[in-house]
C-alpha cells in the first residue's frame, strides 16, 4: 500500500474533520475522496501532505513512518483549486522551480521540463506567463510543476472546482489519460459524483467527517452500503419505502404484477434525451420516474395519466432510513 491512515482524528474547534479514519489507499492507483462540502476530505490530503496535523492516529506513505514529517520530507506533490502557480515565472521557469531548487543539473532540469510540457500539452506555451493562459491550461501548469519532483504521491483537492463544466470535463478526461501515463499514485478530491465515476480506480466516500464506503465505481453505484451513498453517487428517489435509482423504475398505463404501485402523473420534465416523470401514488409518495423520450412517447405519459409503477429486474434498493416520503436526492 502507498498511503496508510490509521485511527486519525481531527477537530477545529468543535467542529469534527475527521473522525477515526482508517483507509489503505494502494500504489499507483488514482483515488477519489468524495463527499459534500464541509465533509472532511479536503482535511485528509492536507494531513497526508503535513498541511496540517492530525489530533490523533498516524500516517504512513510507502512504508515510511510520516505522522510528524514536515511537508517538504513526505516527497508529495499537491495541487491546490486556485493554480498555485508563480505568477512572474514563465511556464518553463515554473515547472523547473522545484528541481533548481534541490540543486539538480542545469541539462537534467531541462530535459524533465521539456518531458513534462509535453506530457501535459503546454510545450508551445513555454515562455509565456500564466496569466497568458486559459484556467485550464493553468491548471495544467500546476499538474505538471507537482509532478516535476517525482512525487511518490500526487494530491489533487477539487483541482478542476474554479472552472466551467466544458473545461472540467475535458481536463478530467485528460487527468485519466496523464495517470495512465505517469502512474503516479494519486488522490483526487471531489464533491462531484460524475467527476468521481468517471476518473477514479477506487472510490472513498466521506460524510462528517467518517467513512462512508469504499470501493470501485460499479462496486459503490451497484451496491451501495448506506442511503447516504446511494444518494449521492446519483439520485435517487422513495417508492414504497424504499430508495430507488428513478431510472429503475418501470412505468406502465395498465396494472402491472402484484405489487404495483399506482399513482398518478403530476409533473413531466424534458431533460434532453430522457423524460422525468413525477408520480403521486396512492399511498401519498412523490416518485420520479427516468425514462426516454421514446418510451414517454409511446406510453403517451402526460400529467394527470394513471399510471403503475414497481422496481425493474436487478434494481438496488435500500430502506430509506426515515427520509420523507417522496424524497428526491442527488449530488450537488
Amino acid at each position: 500500500m502507498s498511503i496508510e491512515i490509521t485511527g486519525v482524528n481531527k477537530s477545529f474547534g468543535d467542529f469534527v474533520a475527521l473522525d477515526n479514519v482508517n483507509l489503505s489507499l494502494p500504489t499507483g492507483q488514482l483515488t477519489a475522496l468524495l463527499g459534500p462540502s464541509g465533509g472532511g476530505k479536503s482535511t485528509l490530503p492536507r494531513i497526508i501532505a503535513g498541511l496540517d496535523n492530525a489530533d490523533t492516529g498516524s500516517v504512513s506513505i510507502e512504508g515510511v513512518e510520516a505522522t510528524h514529517l514536515p511537508p517538504q520530507k513526505r516527497n508529495v506533490g499537491f495541487v491546490f483549486q486556485h493554480y498555485a502557480v508563480f505568477k512572474h515565472m514563465s511556464v518553463a521557469k515554473n515547472v523547473a522551480f522545484g528541481l533548481e531548487i534541490r540543486k539538480k543539473p542545469k541539462a537534467e532540469v531541462k530535459a524533465r521540463v521539456a518531458e513534462l510540457l509535453e506530457l501535459v500539452h503546454l510545450s508551445q506555451f513555454a515562455d509565456r506567463l500564466p496569466s497568458q493562459l486559459s484556467g485550464g491550461q493553468r491548471q495544467r501548469l500546476a499538474l505538471a510543476r507537482a509532478l516535476a519532483v517525482e512525487p511518490s504521491v500526487l494530491l489533487l483537492d477539487e483541482p478542476f472546482g474554479a472552472l466551467d463544466a466544458k473545461v472540467r470535463k475535458e481536463l478530467r478526461d485528460w487527468l485519466r489519460r496523464l495517470h495512465d501515463e505517469v502512474h503516479v499514485t494519486t488522490v483526487f478530491v471531489t464533491h462531484d459524483q460524475e467527476e468521481a465515476l468517471e476518473v477514479a480506480d477506487e472510490i472513498v466516500v466521506i460524510n462528517q467527517g467518517r467513512v462512508e464506503q469504499v470501493g470501485t465505481p460499479d462496486e459503490l453505484y451497484d451496491a451501495p452500503a448506506s442511503d447516504f451513498v446511494m444518494s449521492f453517487l446519483g439520485e435517487a428517489t422513495t417508492l414504497g419505502g424504499q430508495l430507488i435509482r428513478p431510472h429503475d423504475i418501470e412505468l406502465s398505463v395498465t396494472p402491472l404484477v402484484v405489487g404495483g404501485v399506482e399513482g398518478v402523473v403530476s409533473r413531466v420534465l424534458r431533460v434532453g434525451f430522457e423524460v422525468r416523470v413525477t408520480v403521486l401514488t396512492d399511498a401519498g409518495e412523490e416518485v420520479v420516474v427516468v425514462v426516454t423520450r421514446t418510451a414517454a412517447r409511446h406510453l403517451g405519459v402526460q400529467e394527470g395519466r394513471h399510471v403503475w409503477l414497481s422496481p425493474a429486474a436487478g434494481a438496488v434498493t435500500l430502506p430509506s432510513a426515515g427520509l420523507p416520503a417522496g424524497t428526491a436526492l442527488h449530488a450537488v
